[in-house]
């Protein structure tokens, strides 16, 4: 796929995702009537704005394609507009902070659901046969229905899968039903392999196909979506604890690669990474990190613990912080997304 191209669906994708994302906030607004200002994709010069006659909310599209916003009266302001964000009880403010997230989280699911009921066939959790060079043949059988590994339930094989990926690099307790009864098999050794220098384990042995039906097509496709949050989230852990470093956090432009790859081999693939980057929008906002929807949700919420508001000055200050921490991260991300793109191309 050309560079061009490539940029295209990105811009797509990300356009696409940030609308949602944002129609989110704009739709719960409008619900309890607050005033907006401004309904904006993408961020900088405005290309292209109509405001309209009846609402008086001007609808842009602008220059830089890295975001959007819903610009409210009384959303980091003190107004007297009777309709202003900050004058509408704490329960509807955290309703439409939250919404954005939680639409992109929503989006994931379905597109989930899609996905599954595209797919050719559905695996479960039960063991049909072992790899050539299988080391767990030696603690699991065939038969053996899987349903938790190290206590984590699995209901999926892709469940399966991916807890052997991120616990298998050591020896695992692996709980199965074999012959009618639940054992637990006790420290399963599982083949490792290496990504840049990261250790995982590999799953040696095939899956029994289930029966497509819808009622298993819903367990699917919420498995897959829990498990998108899932990585999302223990991603972020293992980054803080120190498993995966800086260099293997990618920004805009490596997501675009990634996007441009996935697109060429299109199909599931392709619509795995729109849902993976959805969901990991959604779940990154909802976050309690100053700038971020859930940094805003976490005072929200100290104001209805508490029945008071923190000062709006202070407030500010946490967010505008949040704001240069977070543009600081994308400027050494991005920075490095595109040292690794012009290694590759040399």
């Amino acid at each position: 796929m050309s560079v061009v191209l490539t940029v295209v669906v990105a811009v797509l994708v990300f356009g696409g995702l940030i609308f949602v994302h944002e129609m989110g906030h704009y739709t719960a607004a409008r619900i309890f009537d607050v005033h907006i200002h401004e309904f904006a994709i993408g961020m900088g010069p405005k290309i292209v704005s109509r405001t309209s006659k009846k609402t008086g909310i001007a609808y842009s599209l602008r220059a830089l394609p890295i975001g959007g916003f819903v610009m409210m009266a009384g959303e980091d302001e003190e107004t007297d507009d009777p309709r202003a964000l900050n004058k509408k009880p704490v329960w509807q403010r955290i309703i439409i902070t939250a919404a954005g997230g939680v639409v992109n989280i929503v989006i994931g699911f379905l597109l989930t659901f899609v996905m599954v009921v595209t797919m050719a066939h559905l695996g479960g959790t039960t063991v049909a046969s072992f790899d050539e060079n299988a080391t767990s043949n030696a603690y699991l059988r065939e038969n053996d229905r899987i349903v938790a590994i190290d206590g984590v339930r699995v209901s999926t094989h892709m469940d399966v899968v991916y807890q052997i990926s991120r616990r298998g690099i050591d020896p695992v307790d692996v709980t199965v039903v074999r012959d009618g009864e639940k054992i637990t098999v006790k420290d399963v050794v599982f083949p490792r392999t290496a990504v840049n220098g990261i250790a995982f384990g590999d799953v040696d042995f095939k899956f029994y196909q289930v029966k497509k039906t819808f009622p298993e097509i819903m367990k699917q496709s919420f498995s897959y979506c829990c498990l998108y949050v899932r990585q999302v989230w223990e991603g972020l852990y293992d980054l803080i604890t120190g498993r995966y470093g800086v260099g293997e956090v990618s920004g805009p432009i490596g997501v675009t690669e990634q996007i441009g790859a996935a697109a060429k081999q299109g199909g599931t693939t392709f619509l795995s990474v729109v849902i993976l980057i959805s969901v990991n929008l959604g779940v990154m906002n909802l976050l309690p990190i100053p700038a971020l929807d859930g940094g805003r949700l976490v005072f929200q919420f100290i104001e209805l613990i508490f029945r008071k508001k923190v000062p709006g000055e202070i407030e500010a200050k946490i967010h505008f912080v949040g704001i240069v921490i977070l543009m600081g991260l994308m400027l050494v991300v991005s920075g490095k997304d595109i040292v690794t793109l012009f290694r590759k191309r040399l």
